[in-house]
């Protein structure tokens, strides 16, 4: 059975409903190119899977991010996964290696954006990070926002990342999505006994069935998860223009070309002189831009 895989689930008659992400060489991919000290690779890794379980709670066809931004040794993380399954993240971080949220600083902030690209519509939830784990915050994000009970477990480690979600769906005219009154409670304890290394090693069959193979669970079929980048020569001279010429070129070293690193996927797009010249021109991009390095 494949590794990198979403899958969508309900706990029986529950009212309860979960998604289950494990990912390896999707999550190979992303650190391909980059040396992350294992904490940072961790804290990146828990945010892939988290944005790759989001996925399987909303229907759109567009892409999903969860940010965090912060002032301390921690100053970016990034994740981004999209309704056709690509998935791709990075981590920017100063000084020793961070090992929590809590590195981030006193002031930071995470964001879940979703941006929908058939209705044109972007959404975008704030909340506080007041501790050290992303599971906990994005719980809170959920409870406080969607008002929607919630409970995530996120894992890194051993060359894969993983994560499980459970979500209890909301009360109708005032009654309980569920006859069983117990049995958010009694998911929520079970939960809390699966240990990483389960949610990193075993399939999503096994998982399911140890921990809740009393509330008759339904698996639907997976989603293949991949590492992808939507990084183009088109997209990187956009970004030269907004700079302006004058900036642009004084970007460009010895040989008088500018070039730019994809920092998700390390593709190095080269501008010469005359792509410069025609792309401030308004000539269209450039004939050989975007060599890889």
């Amino acid at each position: 059975m494949p590794v990198d895989v979403m899958h969508r689930f309900q706990l029986g008659d529950t009212g309860i409903h979960g998604v289950f992400v494990q990912m390896e060489s999707s999550w190979a991919a992303m650190r391909a190119h980059v040396d992350y000290p294992e904490p940072v690779a961790g804290l990146l890794g828990t945010t892939v899977a988290a944005a790759a379980l989001f996925t399987g709670l909303v229907k759109f066809e567009g892409k999903l991010s969860i940010q965090l931004r912060g002032t301390g040794d921690l100053r970016l993380l990034f994740a981004e996964a999209t309704h056709a399954g690509t998935v791709r993240g990075i981590a920017r971080w100063e000084g020793g290696p961070p090992r929590s949220l809590a590195d981030a600083g006193d002031d930071a902030q995470l964001a879940i954006t979703i941006e929908n690209a058939q209705r044109q519509t972007r959404q975008q939830g704030l909340v506080a990070v007041d501790g050290e784990h992303l599971a906990a915050a994005l719980e809170q994000y959920f409870e406080r926002s969607e008002q929607l009970p919630t409970r995530i477990v996120l894992a890194a480690g051993g060359g894969r990342c993983a994560g499980l979600l459970l979500q209890r769906a909301p009360a109708e005219g005032g009654h309980a999505a569920s006859g069983d009154a117990d049995a958010w409670n009694r998911a929520g304890h079970l939960l809390s006994t699966l240990r990483d290394e389960e949610l990193l090693g075993l399939s999503v069959e096994t998982v399911l069935t140890r921990l809740f193979h009393e509330e008759g669970v339904r698996l639907q079929a997976g989603r293949a998860l991949e590492f992808a980048c939507s990084c183009s020569a088109e997209r990187v001279a956009g970004v030269l223009r907004s700079l302006g010429e004058e900036e642009s070129r004084a970007a460009a070293g010895p040989e008088g070309v500018v070039e730019v690193t994809c920092e998700f996927c390390g593709h190095a797009y080269r501008f010469d002189a005359v792509d410069v010249a025609a792309m401030f021109a308004g000539d269209g991009v450039m004939s050989g831009s975007g060599t890889r390095q």
